[in-house]
């Protein structure tokens, strides 16, 4: 057994397999991440976010309530989602613990501090479209054990919270970004013709939900993981000093371009803008390989059967050679290397954009394995209390 298939066949949560993604019902037909019903023999399904699995349900013993099925009505008992019978559709369940008057929401949908207005028809389809890439988010934030706590309800001074607003004309644009722990999105992104409108005019490779979702979250993990930590000396060697004025890094950007020679050290020409952006992008590509080879060996596809070679990386390219990870991290991006070359050529058989339109050069390699470094240091127990400083 290599590195890497020890690493992706450690318990769920660990460093390893963070996120299982597939999934069956009690009649063994596949279900998949969104359903809320088994599509064969039309039982409830649920998503557990505690247990990182969806599950078939059995009414529980009290009224309202769900229980894993086959497990008995004396087992723990579940609600569904107060959002599941509005525009989100949401398919998780509150976890028994949260099981209360006051907590009719799951761990995902709590994280909501201002919805669209839902009295517009097209608000609630792109509503539900922020809402399924969020879910997958979260999902693979809590198979990784990094602290999800809601600024509305759980965690006001450390937590996290998302604003989902829609421009209005006469009143300020609306950016998305993040500020201290709020995450502001533009529902405009949620519209495809819009998102792939901007895209086009700002010259990017790749644009989309989840990909803005793991992008600003990553603003919000550095403000909780690195700063003020002992992370934050190496942050500013590996990836710049966060201290430079952003604002005028912005206006370079948009009135210069992109360093010239962004393709030799970063993931992405906007990683080339600021310390800030850097880190951000290199989080969200981390987020995209775990969770795509989360997802390939969940369904057993295994990398080395794949027929196409990379070039290798080696110790050198690691943030610390000396890091007892580094092995299975190298065999990690190995796969990646693998995985993203097959599936940008499943990407062309259907005439699609390539899956992942990014080559990563080798100082990018050693920022992932800092990021890697990093969530594999925070503390597994209790995330939801601790301020999480490592």
């Amino acid at each position: 057994m290599t590195a890497f298939e020890a690493f992706m066949q450690l318990p769920s949560g660990a460093v390893g397999l963070g996120t299982p993604r597939a999934y069956r019902c009690g009649c063994g037909r596949q279900i998949f991440f969104r359903n809320s019903r088994c599509l064969s023999c039309g039982t409830p399904l649920g998503y557990v976010p505690s247990r990182l699995a969806l599950y078939s349900l059995d009414p529980g013993f009290a009224p309202g309530t769900w229980c894993i099925a086959g497990s008995g009505k004396t087992s723990p008992s579940f609600r569904r989602c107060a959002n599941f019978t509005t525009a989100a559709a949401c398919n998780w369940l509150v976890e028994p613990e949260d099981s209360s008057p006051q907590q009719s929401l799951c761990k995902a949908c709590r994280l909501n501090r201002i919805i669209p207005d839902l009295s517009q028809g097209e608000n609630q389809v792109l509503w539900l479209r922020m809402e399924r890439a969020k879910r997958r988010l979260v999902s693979q934030l809590i198979g990784l054990r990094l602290p999800v706590a809601s600024k509305v309800s759980e965690d006001v001074e450390h937590g996290l919270a998302y604003d989902f607003l829609r421009p209005t004309p006469g009143r300020p644009r609306v950016m998305t970004g993040h500020h201290h722990g709020i995450i502001t999105l533009n529902l405009d992104e949620a519209n495809d013709a819009v998102r792939e409108r901007v895209r086009v005019e700002m010259g990017e490779p790749y644009r989309t939900l989840l990909g803005h979702f793991r992008h600003e979250v990553g603003h919000y993990y550095w403000g909780l993981l690195i700063e003020g930590t002992h992370w934050q000396d190496a942050s500013r060697r590996l990836f710049g000093d966060e201290r430079l004025d952003y604002a005028a890094a912005l206006k370079a950007n948009y009135e210069q371009g992109p360093r010239p020679d962004w393709r030799q050290h970063f993931v992405s020409a906007y990683a080339s803008m600021h310390p800030w952006e850097d880190w951000a992008e290199s989080w969200a590509h981390y987020l995209h390989l775990r969770d795509t080879l989360d997802t390939a060996a969940s369904f057993g596809i295994q990398p080395g059967q794949v027929g196409i070679e990379a070039e290798p990386f080696c110790d050198a390219d690691l943030w610390d050679p000396k890091a007892p990870n580094g092995r299975a991290f190298l065999e990690m991006m190995q796969a990646w290397s693998r995985i993203a070359g097959v599936m940008n050529e499943m990407s062309s058989a259907m005439g699609q954009h390539d899956f992942y339109p990014f080559v990563l050069p080798r100082p990018a390699v050693a920022k992932l394995h800092f990021i890697h470094c990093v969530v594999s240091a925070v503390p597994a127990v209790d995330a939801e209390r601790r301020t999480c400083r490592p």
